[in-house]
C-alpha cells in the first residue's frame, strides 16, 4: 500500500508556481525571463515507479537541440529554476529541470530552510541519477533533444548532483557545477561525493565557487582541483574570491551581479567548447 500511495502522489504532484516560500522576499534584483518564441510549462517524465513532474523550455521553432539538464537548490524546481530555463531556451537549447525531492516532499510550500534539510537529506542519490537518465531519454523521445549534445548545471545542491551525474552517464558532453559541495560523510543514501569520483572523471566540467562560502570551505574546493588533474577530464575550477555561496541567484541577498554574469558567460562558452551548444 505505500508504494501505491507514493506512485499516486509523484503522478499528480505539480512544479511549484512562483518562488519558493523559504526565500521571501524575493529581491528587487530577480531577473525575469519571457517566453516570447518559447514553448515552455511544466511535463511529466515517466521513471521507474511512476512518473514525476518538471519544467521544460524550448525553442517554438525548429528541432535538434542541444539538451541541458538544470539541477535544483535545496528550494525545489521554483521561479528562479524555472527562469533560468528560460534563459537557456532563448540560447536555442531545450532546457529541463525535474523535481528531484517529489518523493519526499514539496519543499516549496515550507517556509524555512530548517524544515527543507530532513526532507532533501532522504533524497537517496540513486534515486536521483536515474531520474535524470529517465529525463534524458523523455527529452530525446519526446522533446526534440539530441543526445549528442548534453550538458548539465546545477546549483548549490544540484551544484554536487552536476558532478556526480557527470561521473555516471558518458552521454555527458559538459557539466557546468555551481557552488556543489565536493565532500561529505559517506552513507547508504549518499555513498560517493564529488571529490571520490574527480580522479575517474572523464566529462570537462566547471566548477564555479565562491572564495567567501562559508559552507564549502577553499581546502575542499583545492583538494578538488588536486585530484582532478589526475583525470583525463580537463575539468576545471573558478574561484571568484569575494562571492559568497548562491551568488547567482538573483533572488536572493546573495547575489553578485557581476560574479553571476561572467560565470554565465564561462558557462556558454564552456559548453560551446566542449559540443554542446547549438
Amino acid at each position: 500500500m505505500k508504494q501505491i500511495t507514493r506512485r499516486k502522489f509523484i503522478a499528480t504532484a505539480t512544479i511549484a508556481t512562483g518562488f519558493a516560500l523559504a526565500v521571501q522576499p524575493v529581491s528587487a534584483k530577480v531577473i525575469t525571463t519571457d517566453s516570447k518564441g518559447l514553448v515552455t510549462g511544466a511535463v511529466k517524465i515517466p521513471v521507474q515507479d511512476g512518473e514525476i513532474p518538471a519544467y521544460r523550455a524550448m525553442p517554438a521553432k525548429g528541432g535538434n537541440f542541444p539538451i541541458v539538464l538544470v539541477i535544483q537548490e535545496i528550494f525545489g524546481v521554483h521561479e528562479h529554476i524555472q527562469d533560468v530555463c528560460r534563459r537557456f531556451a532563448k540560447l536555442g537549447y531545450v532546457a529541463i529541470a525535474p523535481e528531484l525531492f517529489v518523493r519526499q516532499g514539496d519543499v516549496s510550500k515550507l517556509s524555512s530552510i530548517e524544515e527543507i534539510r530532513p526532507i532533501v537529506a532522504k533524497v537517496p542519490d540513486a534515486q536521483v541519477l536515474s531520474d535524470l537518465d529517465a529525463t534524458v531519454d523523455w527529452t530525446v523521445k519526446s522533446s526534440k533533444g539530441n543526445s549528442n549534445k548534453l550538458g548539465i548545471t546545477g546549483f548549490c545542491w544540484g551544484g554536487r548532483i552536476t558532478w556526480l551525474y557527470a561521473a555516471h552517464n558518458p552521454q555527458v558532453k559538459a557539466g557546468v557545477a555551481w557552488y556543489g559541495r565536493l565532500v561529505g560523510d559517506v552513507t547508504e543514501l549518499t555513498p560517493k561525493h564529488p571529490i571520490d569520483i574527480a580522479s575517474g572523471l572523464k566529462v570537462p566540467v566547471l566548477g564555479l565557487y565562491g572564495g567567501k562560502d562559508t559552507g564549502i570551505p577553499l581546502d575542499t574546493v583545492e583538494q578538488m582541483r588536486v585530484r582532478l588533474k589526475s583525470s583525463s577530464s580537463k575539468s576545471e575550477i573558478i574561484v571568484y574570491p569575494d562571492a559568497p555561496h548562491a551568488f547567482f541567484a538573483d533572488y536572493r541577498p546573495s547575489y553578485r551581479e557581476k560574479e553571476a554574469k561572467e560565470g554565465w558567460q564561462r558557462l556558454q562558452d564552456w559548453f560551446k567548447q566542449h559540443g554542446t551548444s547549438g
